[in-house]
C-alpha cells in the first residue's frame, strides 16, 4: 500500500505508441482516467503515452504521492543531479514550458547539487501532469546515458592470467600474419571478467539501491542455488561474436560449471531478471551470454574500452577493424584457460581500476 496521511497516490501505466505528436498531447479519458500524456523527443526515438488516474491505491510498482499542502499540491521526484539538465533544458526553455502548460512550478536543486526536484501548483492535476512529463523525459535521457557499472565475476586469478598470457604468446606466434591479428586486441588479464548486466548509477544513493538488492537476491535465491559455496567454473574453447570468422570483431573463452550443472546460469539469469524488474538494469536479452572476451576489436584504438557493451560485436561509436579469426578458432578450439573459485559477484566501476588492477567494487554478494 503506496497511501500515507494527507496524500493522493496516483498510479500510472506507459503504452509505448507510434505517432506523429513532437509535443505534449492531452486526450479526454475514460473509466477513471484523467488524462493521457504523449511525447514524443528525437532522442526517445518513438512517442511514448501516460495514462494517468486515481486508480487503485494497492499497486505499490510505479505509483508517485501527490501531497495536499496550505497553498495546493505537491509532488517530489528524486532525480540524479546529472539529469538535471534535461529537465530544464536549453536556455531553461523545457523547464518553463512544464510549467507553463501544467500551471506548476517547479524547483531544481543547483547543477551537483543532489535533492528532489519539487513540484506545485493550485491544481493536483496540473502537479499529477508535471510529474507525469518529468517521469517520461527523464526515462527517455537515462537509457542515453552510458553505463557506469556492471554486474560482474572476476575471472582475473592468477593461474587463469598465466593461461591467457600464454594464449596470447601463442596466438601471435602462429596467426600474426592473419588479416588484423595484432596484440593490441588482447583484453587487459588484470580485467578478464564474465559480465551480467550493465547499469547506470548516477549517485550515491543509485548505487546504495544497487548494492541492497545484491543482498536482497542473496537471501531470496542465491544462498539456495550455491548452497552457499562457490561454484567451480572451466574456463575453455574460444567462439565468435559475429557470422563469419574471417570478419570477427569479439573472441572469447566459454565458460561452463565443472559439475555440468546450470547452477552458474541461473545464478546469471534471475540477478538480471531481479535488476530489469526493480528498473536498475534495461532488459536486452532472454538470457545471460556467459562468456569472457579475450580479444576485441575496441581495444585496437583504445586500449581502455571495456568489452561489456559488445555481445553484438558492434559499435556505435567507433570504426572497427575486424580480424580474421579462423586459424586462431581452429588451432585453440579446445584451449584450457583452466578452473576457477566464483564466490561473489561483483558491482563494478566502469573505468577504474583497484589495486589488483581488476575493475574498483562498488558493491558484492559473497556466495559463503
Amino acid at each position: 500500500m503506496c497511501s500515507r496521511a494527507g496524500s493522493e497516490v496516483i498510479n500510472k501505466k506507459s503504452y509505448p505508441q507510434q505517432r506523429g505528436a513532437h509535443s505534449f498531447l492531452h486526450l479526454t479519458l475514460r473509466e477513471g482516467w484523467e488524462e493521457a500524456v504523449v511525447l514524443h523527443t528525437a532522442l526517445a526515438g518513438s512517442d511514448v503515452v501516460f495514462l494517468v488516474g486515481a486508480g487503485d491505491v494497492d499497486e505499490p510498482c510505479d505509483a508517485f504521492v501527490v501531497e495536499e499542502t496550505e497553498r495546493g499540491f505537491q509532488c517530489r521526484v528524486e532525480v540524479p543531479s546529472p539529469l538535471y539538465k534535461y529537465i530544464i533544458g536549453k536556455k531553461g526553455e523545457t523547464k518553463k514550458r512544464l510549467e507553463t502548460e501544467t500551471r506548476t512550478s517547479i524547483s531544481i536543486p543547483k547543477p551537483g547539487v543532489e535533492g528532489e526536484i519539487v513540484i506545485t501548483g493550485q491544481q493536483r492535476g496540473g502537479v499529477v501532469s508535471a510529474r507525469t512529463r518529468i517521469d517520461v523525459l527523464l526515462d527517455s535521457f537515462r537509457k542515453k546515458q552510458p553505463f557506469t557499472h556492471f554486474l560482474s565475476f572476476a575471472l582475473n586469478q592468477p593461474a587463469i592470467q598465466e593461461k591467457f598470457l600464454q594464449f596470447k604468446e601463442e596466438v601471435l606466434e602462429k596467426c600474426s600474419k592473419d588479416h588484423g591479428v595484432s596484440s593490441s586486441l588482447f583484453q587487459n588479464p588484470a580485467k578478464l571478467h564474465l559480465t551480467l548486466g550493465t547499469l547506470v548509477l548516477l549517485n550515491e544513493q543509485e548505487i546504495q539501491k544497487a548494492c541492497d538488492l545484491l543482498q536482497r537476491c542473496k537471501e531470496d535465491f542465491v544462498d539456495q542455488i550455491t548452497g552457499g559455496q562457490p561454484l567451480t567454473v572451466e574456463v575453455a574453447g574460444v567462439e565468435y561474436m559475429n557470422d563469419d570468422p574471417t570478419m570477427t570483431d569479439v573472441l572469447y573463452a566459454k565458460v561452463h560449471m565443472k559439475d555440468g550443472s546450470d547452477r552458474l546460469q541461473m545464478v546469471a539469469d534471475q540477478l538480471v531478471e531481479r535488476f530489469v524488474a526493480s528498473g536498475l538494469m534495461l532488459k536486452e536479452w532472454d538470457r545471460v551470454k556467459l562468456h569472457a572476451t579475450v580479444m576485441n576489436t575496441l581495444f585496437r584504438k583504445d586500449p581502455t574500452e571495456e568489452r561489456n557493451n559488445t555481445m553484438t560485436g558492434k559499435s556505435s561509436f567507433k570504426e572497427r577493424e575486424s580480424f580474421n579469426g579462423q586459424n586462431i578458432l581452429k588451432l585453440f578450439e579446445n584451449f584450457h584457460f583452466g578452473e576457477v573459485q566464483l564466490d561473489s559477484v561483483l558491482l563494478s566501476q566502469r573505468f577504474s581500476s583497484d589495486a589488483s588492477g581488476y575493475y574498483a567494487t562498488s558493491g558484492q554478494l559473497c556466495f559463503s
